[in-house]
């Protein structure tokens, strides 16, 4: 009897179970395609901060005081007593006001005296002439020698001489009385008193200081670091007593050498709007000031540290468009740190949004959302 024929089960069972396994894979994608598909990730919350240009080099700030530009120290041409004082401090005064008065009796007796000399002088200076009338009349007439007219000549020069020089005496005598009148030769404000009736003072002693009122000016001390940003840069001024007003400013003056104590520069920056009646008024002397100068120079935006990115080619922040949420990578410029902060002066615009932190964790293809915002 024969037997039928047997096939290897090896041989077989490979093809059965690769088309099993592809009908299997097949009934698989075919559920799956009526599956729901899944839902686009959600944004990202992100912080973000807001940028700004601004000057590169920051507002420098110094306090100082208004003082008058011309303060005079004003005193008595002449030596004496004073008695009578007519102004204290504070006083405002008119030019040509009298202010102090000294006692005019020795004043007025050294003008009689110089009024006799000249009196004298006067006297003598006719005799003379009298006398060299007459000698020159005998000299013609054969009379008298040459040389006694030219003694006689010689002395009418000499009470000429003398003549003149008591008419000076008067003169100046005349002055020295109306020297014992102290009077203003500006408009101003009296600063300073140095004196008292009854006491004597001498000639050019200072009395009365004067401010005068035609000009104002913030007069500050100026570290060595900030004196070529002082000559460069332009400067306003400011006032404690009215917040929220300022007026431009100039350097007026600079002084060469640094004081030896405090290795400052002394200088004074005027301020022409103070000229004007309304100004003039509003800005009195003494007042607390602070003149902040600023320099020419490039606009530059401050990111923080955080939001900088350098993978290797350079460094990059993120820009959010504050719309839709994209990210764009942007290549910056970076003029220099400063602290926590970078300061950018080019790849960035003004207003522009930047994720402030976790910069690293983001790419291109991502959606954020802006949770928070730092203060710019």
């Amino acid at each position: 009897m024969t037997s039928a024929p047997r096939f290897p089960v090896s041989r077989l069972a490979g093809p059965r179970l690769a088309v099993l396994a592809a009908a299997a894979v097949l009934l698989l994608a075919g559920c799956d395609s009526h599956a729901e598909k899944p839902k686009a990730a959600a944004p990202r919350a992100v912080l973000a901060t807001v940028v700004h240009a601004e000057p590169a080099a920051p507002v420098r700030s110094l306090s100082g005081t208004i003082r008058a530009r011309v303060e005079s120290d004003l005193g008595f041409r002449v030596g004496g007593k004073v008695i009578r004082r007519l102004v204290d401090a504070g006083a405002v005064v008119a030019a040509g006001q009298t202010l102090a008065e000294l006692d005019p009796v020795d004043l007025q007796l050294q003008l009689r005296q110089a009024q006799a000399d000249l009196d004298a002088a006067t006297t003598a200076r006719q005799s003379a002439a009298n006398e060299l009338r007459r000698i020159e009349t005998l000299h013609h007439s054969g009379w008298s020698t040459g040389s006694d007219y030219d003694r006689q000549r010689t002395l009418a020069e000499e009470a000429e001489g003398r003549f003149v020089r008591a008419q000076r005496a008067v003169e100046l005598a005349a002055r020295a009385v109306t020297y014992g009148t102290l009077r203003a030769d500006a408009a101003g404000v009296i600063t300073a008193v140095s004196v008292e009736p009854g006491q004597v003072v001498g000639a050019g002693q200072t009395v009365f200081r004067l401010a005068h009122l035609d000009g104002r000016e913030a007069a500050v001390a100026v570290p060595e670091a900030l004196v070529d940003c002082a000559r460069r840069g332009h400067a306003r001024v400011t006032l404690w007593a009215l917040p929220g007003r300022s007026w431009p400013a100039t350097l007026r003056e600079l002084t060469p050498a640094a004081d030896p104590a405090t290795r400052t520069y002394a200088a004074r920056f005027a301020i022409p709007a103070a000229e004007h009646s309304d100004s003039a008024s509003e800005i009195m002397l003494g007042m607390t000031a602070t003149v902040e100068i600023t320099t020419e120079s490039r606009p530059v935006m401050r990111v923080p540290l955080a939001a900088i990115l350098d993978e290797g080619h350079g460094p990059t922040v993120w820009v959010v468009d504050p719309h839709t949420g994209t990210l764009t990578s942007r290549p910056v410029t970076i003029d220099r740190y400063a602290g926590n902060e970078a300061l950018v002066s080019a790849g960035l615009a003004d207003g522009e949004t930047i994720v402030a932190m976790g910069v690293q964790k983001l790419d291109a293809a991502q959606r954020v959302r802006v949770v928070s915002r730092l203060p710019s």
